[in-house]
């Protein structure tokens, strides 16, 4: 299954409560999943230098995490597929 990240802006002055964003991600993706679309959160990273935050989602589909970030309440800029790393150290 793809994995997809989702980029939203969040100025540093209205970063809030980070474990709270997570919380409202999953659930979103659990909300998602219940009804029968196969996703799973996989976490965030926030960039307060950059005012970005990444969410991570497995989903089928762009349409699938579009429709969790905005039952989460995200603020998305844009949706890319990301490919993981396999954790191999790939250096000399």
């Amino acid at each position: 299954m793809p994995t997809y990240l989702v980029e939203t802006f969040l100025a540093r002055g209205l970063a809030g409560d980070p474990p709270a964003r997570d919380r409202a991600a999953c659930a979103a993706a659990d909300a998602v999943r219940r009804e029968g679309t196969p996703v799973r959160y996989g976490g965030s990273i926030y960039l307060p230098e950059d005012e970005m935050c990444f969410f991570s989602f497995d989903a089928p589909s762009v349409g699938d995490v579009e429709r969790i970030a905005q039952r989460a309440g995200l603020r998305l800029l844009r949706v890319v597929e990301a490919i993981p790393s396999d954790g191999t150290d790939h250096q000399g």
